[in-house]
């Protein structure tokens, strides 16, 4: 609607101002004949349809100035209606759809020049006009092409930090996840652990009956912590809290000692200046191999814990003999420490295995890189 009342605007004072041309020349050659005040009235109405149809409206405002002047009912309307309709054209199309009106408009200026209709600075002053009016209309359609591609790349921006925000998101959830599944399964098995360990040594049967009670409690906790980790996987980022390394091995290995594993904990080498997420990394692998040696070899049972530490690499190897009562029973859900333990190894183009051992027990073995290869 506002385009359309514009166009009408346009018309209307396109009028007015060949209305105000045609009643000046009154006062020199003569009052204008009701022909002329009809052609200047009916000539640029076409420009009403310019937007819809611009070469259209170019081509119609052209026929009816022609067969104004042919009537000699010509008015100014015949020179500024087609001149709006070569903006219109060399604003909202396409450069080819210029080439024929140029040049009919340089044809009908020469053949004027040439044969004296008018003087030639006339005619030159004609084309300036006309090349003005092309020139304003080609920048109009330059800059808003301009302004449609910035428009379009502000929204493509936006577009990808909207991806970018998605995708933290999801890496938070995953995050969350790991570090819930790493410190929380650890924990808990501890737990089960230890009640199961005093409910087999206990001499009244109501510490039994409350140790039972603790261990089906913290089973249940692990259940739903399972759960838990399967919602934030499939799915704000928060204040992270200080991170184990590799000086708090020492104090994993204890607490699993307490849980009633027996763990040999051997340290090669020295460790380089990784940073603080290599020795998370490293910690949180060991504690998920030993976290697994405890709900599925249990109490009784012994385990390996070696680091080996290269000028650029780390090795980590947890083995178990498989010799203990599993505290819990395996569970699809474990695969979560599986798959954080490949998670993390990935980030520092490592490897990582996994599986049983000859005979009995598991094996757990990781790589970490940081440079060159380790050595064998």
């Amino acid at each position: 609607m506002r385009r359309t009342l514009g166009d009408v605007a346009l018309v209307a004072a396109a009028v007015a101002l060949s209305a105000v041309v045609l009643a000046g020349r009154a006062t020199v050659s003569g009052p204008a004949a009701p022909q002329q005040w009809v052609a200047l009235a009916v000539v640029p109405l076409p420009l009403l349809l310019r937007r819809r149809w611009p070469a259209g409206t170019l081509w119609a405002v052209i026929g009816l100035a022609l067969a104004a002047e042919g009537v000699g009912a010509n008015s100014p309307a015949d020179v500024v209606a087609p001149l709006l309709g070569l903006y219109t054209v060399a604003r909202l199309c396409r450069p080819r759809h210029l080439v024929a009106p140029l040049a009919l408009a340089a044809v009908g200026l020469v053949g004027w020049a040439v044969s004296g209709t008018v003087p030639w600075p006339a005619t030159i002053g004609a084309a300036a006009v006309v090349a003005a009016t092309v020139l304003l209309g080609a920048n109009a359609r330059t800059r808003q092409a301009y302004l449609a591609a910035v428009e379009e790349r502000a929204a493509r921006l936006e577009r990808e930090r909207d991806r970018e925000a998605r995708l933290a998101v999801a890496d938070e959830r995953v995050r969350i996840a790991r570090e819930m599944h790493d410190i929380v399964a650890h924990n808990l098995a501890v737990m089960v652990a230890l009640a199961d360990g005093a409910s087999y040594a206990a001499e009244s049967e109501r510490v039994g009956t409350a140790m039972r009670q603790v261990s089906a409690t913290g089973r249940q906790a692990l259940d739903e912590m399972r759960r838990l980790v399967g919602l934030l996987r499939g799915g704000g980022p928060g204040e992270r809290s200080p991170q184990p390394g590799l000086a708090d091995l020492d104090d994993l290995v204890g607490q699993v000692r307490a849980a009633g594993v027996a763990v040999d904990l051997r340290l090669e080498g020295r460790p380089g200046d990784w940073g603080q997420g290599a020795g998370l990394t490293v910690y949180r692998i060991a504690q998920e191999a030993l976290t697994n040696v405890i709900k599925h070899a249990g109490p009784g049972a012994r385990a390996d814990l070696l680091v080996r530490y290269a000028a650029d690499a780390v090795e980590i190897e947890v083995l178990d003999d498989g010799a203990g009562r599993a505290a819990t029973p395996p569970a699809p859900a474990d695969r979560h420490g599986l798959a954080g333990m490949a998670e993390r190894t990935a980030s520092y183009r490592g490897t990582v295995d996994a599986g049983p051992r000859d005979g009995s027990g598991w094996r757990v073995h990781a790589r970490l890189h940081f440079g060159r290869e380790l050595a064998a």
